[in-house]
């Protein structure tokens, strides 16, 4: 018997990873993330597979459905939203697996990140601009060591990916403005893939009244920096003909 950990990607099926649609489609026994994993990807379960949402569940009731899986000899599929290292509160249910000694593994998957950045169809870094990406969060119910504050974390000015944080935009419109400017780009993306998705872009200085007049409050990822900004002011060096590399010396024809 064996527990999967598998990333259920932003939303849309096509972005599984070909390990995750294989092992959903054979999947007997399945414990997902309640409304936060798309439909249209637990239509790629069996019809008859056992099918529990962790929504209403504590972490025993959860460890409770591996041990019952593991006395019946199946395999579990854990199906978490995005990207399960990210935000995905997994390592206390494999410190439990390890303890009962139940075997696992992890299957990676598309992060709402990347698909909130394909949806805008952006770069989050760029040359002179940013070359540092942070994925965090606003303090909320959960702290955020003081050290890892957004405050803190806006003196690098690099690219910020906000997870779970877009109920807080007022405070994070307040917060950046005095290290990025009024002026820079501010994306949210609410429900990255999905059929309802939306996007609202902006500035830090009009970001707030912006999601506020779509009734965004919950399910989004926001991004900041600017390195979101099209056109950019300078290319890469990467494919400047006068920019040599292990691959394209000098009087090499390409």
């Amino acid at each position: 018997m064996k527990v999967f950990f598998v990333g259920a990607g932003p939303g849309d099926p096509e972005l599984l990873t070909v390990k995750a649609q294989r092992l959903l489609k054979n999947c007997r026994f399945c414990i997902y993330a309640g409304s936060l994993v798309s439909p249209a990807v637990l239509e790629l379960l069996p019809v008859d597979a056992e099918r529990h949402d962790s929504a209403t569940l504590d972490l025993d009731q959860i460890v409770g459905l591996f041990t019952a899986a593991r006395t019946r000899g199946l395999d579990v599929i854990r199906l978490h939203t995005g990207e399960p290292a990210l935000f995905g509160a997994i390592g206390e249910q494999m410190d439990a697996l390890d303890a009962l000694g139940i075997d696992y593994e992890v299957v990676p998957g598309v992060s709402s990140f990347q698909a909130a950045a394909a949806e805008l169809r952006v770069e989050l870094t760029a040359p002179g601009i940013a070359q540092t990406v942070v994925l965090t969060r606003v303090a909320g119910r959960t702290p955020v060591p003081e050290q890892q504050s957004l405050q803190r974390l806006a003196a690098s000015r690099a690219t910020l990916c906000l997870f779970l944080s877009v109920d807080k935009i007022d405070e994070i419109a307040a917060t950046l403005g005095p290290h990025y400017g009024e002026d820079c780009p501010v994306a949210v993306v609410f429900r990255a893939s999905w059929p309802d998705q939306k996007l609202v872009r902006g500035t830090i200085g009009d970001i707030a009244a912006r999601v506020h007049e779509q009734g965004i409050s919950r399910t989004a990822m926001v991004l900041v920096g600017h390195a979101l900004q099209r056109p950019l002011p300078h290319a890469s060096r990467l494919y400047d003909p006068q920019f040599t590399h292990g691959y394209r010396g000098k009087g090499v024809d390409e």
